[in-house]
């Protein structure tokens, strides 16, 4: 059975799935987000594959979309990733689990994120890197 874990994240990018979101919602909340990320891909028209760290509410959301293959500066992706962050947060969830905030989630986090708490978020990130030398160009 690890075997199989193991492998998923490499099955789904042989499939085709090559956009892979990190969320995070209350373990309760897990079976709804699953549910909830299958509806938005059947009106989006594409596909979506869950997996992850159940034991934590973490799930590896992967989409399959027939036209795009990436989301960084792919509107109709970015569309839909707001939708799926939207649905996270109302499941009292965050937008990454495990695989903290790059560039392209970093744009969703004031969906989970409010304005205070980006500041402190901005505000810690200067005092320790305050030449913007460490990750440039990323909140932390």
């Amino acid at each position: 059975m690890w075997q199989v874990r193991r492998k998923i994240g490499e099955a789904a990018k042989a499939c085709g799935y090559s956009i892979e979101e990190d969320t995070v919602v209350p373990i309760a909340h897990l079976a709804e987000l699953v549910k909830a990320t299958h509806r938005l891909a059947d009106r989006g028209n594409f596909k979506v594959v869950c997996y992850g760290h159940a034991g934590d509410g973490n799930l590896h959301i992967r989409i399959n979309h027939p036209k795009h293959k990436n989301s960084y500066n792919q509107p109709e992706i970015q569309k839909i990733l707001n939708q799926l962050f939207e649905i996270v947060k109302s499941l009292d969830g965050t937008v990454s689990g495990e695989h903290g905030i790059g560039l392209i989630q970093k744009d969703f986090l004031p969906i989970v994120f409010s304005e205070a708490n980006l500041n402190l978020q901005r505000t810690i990130k200067k005092a320790i890197d305050p030449k913007n030398v460490m990750n440039p160009g990323k909140v932390l």
